[in-house]
């Protein structure tokens, strides 16, 4: 969702509430100038524009606030709608773009990127405590490559299936260290709604629909 969207959403979810206390508000101002008009000076009337004025701002807020209605309704169809056409993933291999690697099955892959200033990549998986429980040295190529886990620390004892905290980072010209690319993959297990976000369900691994990024061909 961008963050336009993401804005006025918050802004229509408010709207329910002002519209109570804009109805409040302009039932007692309108009894206020009620009792004015029966009880002002013949000598002294209310000011006519200052009054008109008055009624056009409440009249604004008012359509203002009607417009929130509209777009909460508006926006909780197409999310709605979203999550129904995201069916079709349901157990696609898909990559996406994400901080940590998806553990299903006991087999989790990672998308490098072809060897740039870098030609190697130093995988580093952690788990509770960010403790490192995984570290690989890859080779990088002329073109990007998959790393594949297989769900074992540096102790070769097998992993639980989860979200596993991953970076990836390679040594640049001169021995710095630089932060590379990468897409995580996974199989789609769900969808749901959360919130004003709606998510892709990787096992234990969740990302927003926005981090999606390709939709890799067979199971």
């Amino acid at each position: 969702m961008s963050a336009s969207i993401a804005a006025a959403s918050a802004n229509a979810a408010t709207s329910t509430s002002q519209s109570s206390k804009f109805g409040g508000d302009f039932n007692t101002f309108l009894t206020l100038l009620t009792t004015q008009i029966k009880n002002q000076s013949p000598t002294d009337p209310l000011d006519t524009n200052q009054m008109t004025n008055q009624l056009v701002q409440f009249a604004s807020v008012e359509q203002q606030i009607a417009m929130n209605q509209n777009l909460q309704r508006l926006l909780a169809l197409e999310q709605t709608s979203q999550l129904t056409a995201s069916a079709p993933l349901i157990g696609q291999m898909v990559s996406v773009e994400a901080e940590q690697i998806t553990l299903q099955s006991g087999k989790g892959s990672l998308n490098l990127p072809a060897a740039g200033a870098s030609q190697t990549a130093l995988v580093t998986i952690q788990g509770s405590g960010n403790r490192v429980i995984r570290q690989e040295t890859v080779p990088l190529g002329n073109a990007p490559k998959t790393w594949s886990w297989d769900g074992k620390d540096s102790d070769g004892l097998a992993l639980p299936d989860g979200a596993y905290k991953v970076s990836v980072t390679g040594a640049a010209i001169g021995g710095k260290a630089e932060a590379l690319p990468f897409t995580t993959i996974g199989k789609v297990t769900g969808a749901e709604k959360a919130g004003d976000d709606l998510k892709l369900l990787l096992g234990q691994l969740q990302v927003s629909f926005d981090k999606l990024r390709k939709v890799n061909s067979g199971n």
